[in-house]
């Protein structure tokens, strides 16, 4: 039987864990070590650590420290791995626990991470899915149910300390240029809720002090979000530190293209089953920058789609040259703002354009001065007929039932 070699405890504090940590850093010590070749399976905590709960309350995702996130399972040292070379890494297999059959999509309050559409849902809210085998639905969420596409949210490897410092020098630039804005416009490395796996004493304080938060996507992959990474894909990772040191977690049920509601998949603990190769010195070889994968044979199969088109001219009306950040917010507005025509609240619209197997695409780049993007919404995951017909929308849910909202303190 293939081994674990790294098991959480899911009622136990990630702390208490010296085989995670939640902070990169080359000098991360690694707990397990591999040969090319191998195959293992790593379990993982949701990436919160346990702080969201299955209830009925947004409390928790309004007061989540987000200081503490994501806790990774690693780093494991694969034998004979050195700078230059890539890491080709096989996503076997990937699933929940038994005793834990739910995940959580949550909406973070505007002072405390925001979201993709802050402005229009600045409180925090939550959505709670149940697993029924490949399958998952919300009560708080009517009439939609659909395939999961597991997938780890985060995966990668450690980074030099040269390009350690070039994340820092970098992050903190952008951050200075507007150091009160909220959200702000980075993360910054904050110590005190560091956890740096097996390092102690002065060694763990000076790491903690420097070490880059999880938060984005950087040259190394790290909390890149693409829900095509699930069973049978292929991930070739930059090497940049002697033993690559590979680490995971942050595991999603589903996701919709973007994670548009920021804690915008199905959030779930669960395990991994890997194996890794090496192909030496083919950063070069390939002129490998940032991670390429390829996709999962195996996904949902929805064919039918309705389409809704944003263009780069925001909701104040001003036009913006070619921007496919503002185009695809419209998209997603415009896709939330039809959703509600059938009876859904506009959170639980934006839950499942975060949620669903959603396509999300840059449709047009070069008409000056409008950007084009598309969010592709499966039709197959209603219970009802969503497409637009001449007799209107025909509303069957029952407008009682809405996302929890978190209380005013």
């Amino acid at each position: 039987m293939t081994e674990t070699i790294i098991k959480v405890d899911l009622k136990g504090s990630a702390y208490d864990n010296d085989k995670i940590h939640n902070r990169w850093h080359p000098d991360i010590p690694m707990v397990e070590k591999v040969k090319p070749g191998d195959d293992f399976i790593i379990e993982c905590m949701d990436w919160t650590g346990g702080q969201i709960k299955n209830d009925d309350c947004a409390d928790d995702v309004r007061d989540v420290d987000l200081t503490k996130v994501h806790f990774l399972s690693g780093p494991v040292a694969i034998e004979g791995a050195e700078p230059g070379d890539l890491l080709e890494v096989d996503i076997l297999d990937i699933g929940t626990f038994d005793d834990s059959q739910w995940g959580f999509n949550g909406f973070f309050s505007k002072q405390n991470g925001g979201g993709f559409l802050t402005e229009h849902f600045p409180e925090a809210q939550k959505s709670i899915w149940d697993f029924k085998g490949m399958f998952t639905s919300s009560r708080h969420i009517p009439g939609v149910e659909f395939a999961g596409l597991i997938h780890p949210g985060l995966i990668g490897c450690l980074p030099s300390r040269e390009m350690l410092d070039e994340w820092n020098k970098r992050e903190k630039e952008l951050f200075d240029t507007e150091p009160e804005r909220v959200p702000e416009l980075a993360t910054l490395p904050y110590a005190d809720t560091a956890h740096m796996g097996r390092m102690t004493g002065d060694a763990r304080d000076a790491a903690a002090a420097e070490g880059a938060r999880t938060v984005p996507p950087r040259e190394h992959g790290g909390n890149c979000d693409i829900k095509d990474l699930s069973r049978g894909a292929k991930v070739y990772f930059p090497v940049y530190v002697k033993e690559a040191g590979l680490s995971v977690g942050d595991l999603h049920f589903s996701q919709g293209d973007g994670e548009i509601t920021f804690c915008g998949a199905i959030e779930m603990a669960g395990w991994i089953h890997l194996r890794v190769n090496l192909i030496k010195g083919g950063m070069e070889k390939y002129a490998i920058k940032n991670p390429i994968f390829k996709p999962s044979p195996i996904t949902p199969k929805y064919d039918d789609y309705l389409i809704f088109e944003g263009i780069s001219v925001d909701e104040e009306g001003t036009n913006h040259y070619l921007d496919v950040h503002v185009a695809y917010r419209q998209a997603c507005l415009n896709a939330i703002n039809y959703l509600t025509k059938f009876g859904y609240s506009k959170a639980q619209a934006y839950a499942i354009l975060g949620c669903a197997p959603v396509q999300g695409h840059i449709s047009g780049v070069v008409d000056i001065p409008n950007a084009c993007a598309t969010v592709w919404l499966p039709t197959d995951i209603f219970d009802f007929d969503v497409q637009p017909n001449a007799d209107g929308p025909k509303v069957e849910l029952d407008g009682s039932i809405d996302l929890p909202l978190s209380k005013d303190k």
